[in-house]
């Protein structure tokens, strides 16, 4: 999961465990059942802290779950940004981000599950894979490799794009993920403005390895 700078004494490192277990008993409630009816006491149980804890970190149930998501957006987003490390070509990182996150749904499973249900309304989130991914939009843009004029209506259109990927491998775990991505990447780099060959071409790069 995503870290922070290291709690500097005791009494902090037992905070930061504490609100960890908590976000992270929220995340496996997010992405079992996506249900945040789950009394405070249910959720504590899980996270094997007391009851009053809860309080010490989270005003409310929803704030929790909105932690949770972020989270787990942020996760996703270091997750492709190691990865993606070295890369240069804003188009390569585009396709690369769609082509990783389809090899998630069998990695990163919880992850995917929450980005599926949540994603949506966090396409233009200031954390997670969204402003990553505008940074690179803007650089494409900058450096004439895209043709679109707004990098943050792309962003729309390629989150959109990108979720529909992430429902696709889930509920279809029979399709091949790696050419679904491809093809779905290749269209919005035609999108984005690349010429038809160059758009194939950049999508069947070697991709670098997950498990790593």
């Amino acid at each position: 999961m995503p870290t922070s700078a290291p709690p500097r004494n005791r009494f902090e490192r037992r905070r930061a465990e504490t609100r960890q277990a908590l976000v992270r008993a929220a995340r496996q409630i997010l992405a079992e059942t996506g249900d945040t009816s789950a009394s405070i006491q249910a959720i504590a149980e899980r996270a094997d802290v007391g009851f009053g804890s809860f309080y010490n970190h989270f005003e409310s149930k929803t704030e929790l779950f909105d932690a949770a998501v972020t989270d787990a957006l942020e996760e996703f987003g270091q997750v492709i940004d190691e990865r993606v490390e070295g890369i240069d070509d804003p188009a390569e990182l585009v396709a690369a981000g769609f082509r990783l996150t389809a090899r998630m749904a069998d990695s990163h499973p919880e992850l995917m599950r929450i980005l599926r249900d949540r994603g949506l309304a966090h396409i233009h989130a200031d954390r997670g894979l969204a402003p990553r991914a505008l940074r690179d939009l803007e650089i494409g843009i900058a450096s004439g490799r895209f043709t679109c004029g707004n990098a943050t209506t792309a962003l729309s259109a390629l989150g959109g794009t990108l979720l529909s990927l992430v429902a696709l491998r889930l509920d279809r775990p029979d399709l091949d993920g790696d050419e679904a991505a491809s093809d779905l990447a290749e269209m919005v780099l035609r999108m984005l403005g690349l010429a038809a060959d160059d758009a194939h071409e950049v999508t069947r790069r070697p991709l670098p390895d997950l498990a790593r």
